[in-house]
């Protein structure tokens, strides 16, 4: 039996540390960084850091927002998302993944991550 509770607990572990979600409120004057400045920031943690992976980026306030994906200050992207829409952003080793506010109002967006696989 404790056995059993053990693996359990295992494959839960397991589990938790293949993915990453963190949601968020965004307020207007406020932009967010999620990837790429180490420890302390208020932002989700990569667990692919250092590594190619997909950022999975959702909508879950009421207003539009926007992500940018940059390397080393030069913007590789900008993808706005819609209310209750969700985006896969493919961030390559040294991409920043940043949350931009919508200036109207405060919004939610949830962040996961996922490994590429090869």
């Amino acid at each position: 039996m404790k056995t059993l509770i053990l693996v359990i607990c295992f494959v839960f572990l397991g589990y938790f540390e293949m993915t990453a979600q963190t949601e968020f409120v965004l307020e207007p004057s406020q932009s967010m960084i999620m990837t790429g400045k180490g420890a302390g920031q208020d932002a989700t943690i990569n667990p692919y850091l250092g590594e190619n992976c997909f950022a999975i980026v959702k909508n879950i306030g009421n207003r539009k927002f926007s992500i940018r994906v940059q390397q080393e200050g030069t913007i590789i992207k900008e993808i706005s998302i819609l209310k209750g829409e969700i985006k896969k952003v493919k961030l390559l080793k040294g991409y920043e993944l940043y949350l931009d506010p919508n200036p109207k109002g405060i919004t939610k967006a949830s962040v996961d991550y996922e490994k590429i696989s090869k």
